[in-house]
């Protein structure tokens, strides 16, 4: 049974609401004001809204705003006894779904009430069949590579399971989409996906956030709030950049694993919450665990399957194939007829700039170049120039002239692998004034691991 929730301040409308919907076979639940109303919301199932727009204290359109914050995908009707036009297309562009004038008409409102519930009906099956669209065993991850292959093959083989995943990878690699993809191979697919960026949280909020917090625990806190947990119940919580939160929260997130019941802030009582916890980190989360801010017990319980993405300079040869996807989404996103192409010099190019922000930084550059290339075909030239910068193909010694792709081709493999290295990394660290740590993170490593490089290839670095 579906569950309607009337907010007006007015207790005829209340009641005559209630009954009207009660007999088209809807479980109704009624408010008096704003906060009474968000309790209801973070305290119960509801499927639709039914909001007067005319309230004391904080507003109706205000409230929508919260409404629609909490749950982007609410359906929310807007009725006033003072309405106007301005009114309406106020309501509808900041995201109701229909606006209604009183004096009401009945037929109208259980209309629009049977629309809303529809139209999220349809945006759930719609969301199950994108996640369904890609072909049986086909990845949304593009690539061929033999790492990203891996990756795939570890999804594949812990997706119906309820295992916890720590993800780990540099920044723009991917590791949000790697956990959709094991939600959405997962027995909870139909089930809620909620991500949570911990590096975004300020420490205050963070396990207000995560937890929820009941009415009255703060300044602030005018009614109950569920936290993250709840929101993901039965499917899953992906914590992104886990190891940005204080060694507190830690603690707490950790209780929660082991015992899967949260506690409010400002609660006394514990909910049972059935989530499966996929967390991720671009951090070396065994450095933080010798430096005391990464607490182990807690890294133990995360890395039940550990998953690794790789860098995109790792897996050159996916380049082609994701820049090509990429360059036809940007044409889509455009009303473009045809794609932008790249002729081969400029795809050579491509892949062999580093990439240090990785398949992010790859989209970016599509959608740029797409937007702003001068014919149909993407030049070396205005590859380059896009790119920010010379060829990082080709360093360039201090005179001005440096070894090209020709200068490796009567080597073997290995050598000219150590070579073309050994020089990239010599025209990379010219260019950031043999700064390490400039360097380091330009190319997205540590600096440790480039004064490894350094020493192993035999590179003097000039200070």
């Amino acid at each position: 049974m579906k569950t309607v929730l009337v907010i007006d301040d007015e207790e005829g409308i209340r009641q005559i609401l209630a009954d009207i919907l009660s007999d088209e076979g809807y479980r109704v639940i009624t408010a008096g004001d704003g906060i009474a109303g968000l309790g209801m919301l973070n305290e119960e199932s509801v499927d639709c809204v039914v909001l007067d727009v005319w309230l004391p204290g904080r507003g109706g359109l205000d409230l929508l705003d919260d409404i629609l914050s909490d749950d982007a995908h609410m359906p929310v009707v807007i009725i006033s006894g003072h309405g106007s036009i301005d009114m309406a297309v106020k309501a509808v562009k900041r995201g109701a779904f229909d606006f209604i004038e009183k004096p009401l008409s009945l037929d109208r409102i259980t209309r629009v009430v049977r629309l809303a519930l529809e139209m999220k009906d349809l945006r759930r099956e719609n969301e199950v069949l994108r996640r369904c669209a890609a072909p049986a065993g086909r990845s949304r991850l593009g690539g061929t590579s033999p790492s990203l292959s891996k990756v795939r093959e570890i999804i594949d083989q812990i997706g119906e399971s309820d295992a916890r995943v720590l993800i780990t990878g540099e920044n723009g690699t991917g590791k949000e989409l790697a956990a959709r993809e094991i939600h959405n191979a997962s027995t909870r697919r139909d089930q809620p996906f909620v991500a949570v960026n911990c590096a975004a949280l300020p420490e205050t909020l963070i396990e207000t956030e995560l937890f929820g917090h009941e009415k009255g625990a703060f300044t602030g806190a005018h009614a109950v709030r569920r936290g993250k947990f709840e929101h993901a119940q039965g499917g899953t919580l992906f914590l992104d950049e886990v190891a940005d939160m204080s060694v507190g929260a830690q603690a707490k997130v950790l209780r929660v694993i082991q015992d899967m019941r949260v506690q409010r802030v400002g609660g006394e009582e514990t909910i049972a919450v059935d989530v499966r916890i996929i967390a991720a980190t671009n951090r070396d989360l065994a450095r933080e665990i010798r430096r005391g801010t990464f607490r182990e017990d807690l890294f133990f319980r995360l890395n039940v399957v550990p998953l690794h993405m790789p860098p995109l300079r790792e897996r050159r040869e996916d380049i082609p194939l994701l820049l090509d996807l990429f360059l036809q989404e940007a044409a889509r996103a455009r009303g473009a007829e045809k794609p932008l192409v790249c002729d081969p010099l400029a795809l050579e190019e491509l892949c062999a700039h580093p990439w240090p922000g990785n398949v992010r930084e790859l989209k970016n550059f599509a959608e740029r170049v797409s937007i702003m290339s001068a014919g149909n075909v993407l030049t070396r030239e205005e590859a380059l120039r896009f790119l920010g910068g010379p060829s990082r193909s080709t360093p360039r010694d201090e005179g001005g002239k440096g070894p090209c792709l020709a200068d490796y081709l009567d080597l073997g493999l290995h050598e000219a692998r150590d070579r073309f290295e050994r020089d990239f990394l010599k025209a990379t660290l010219r260019a950031h004034d043999n700064n390490i740590s400039r360097t380091a993170r330009a190319l997205g490593m540590y600096p440790s691991s480039l004064h490894g490089k350094i020493r192993k290839l035999g590179i003097e670095v000039e200070r």
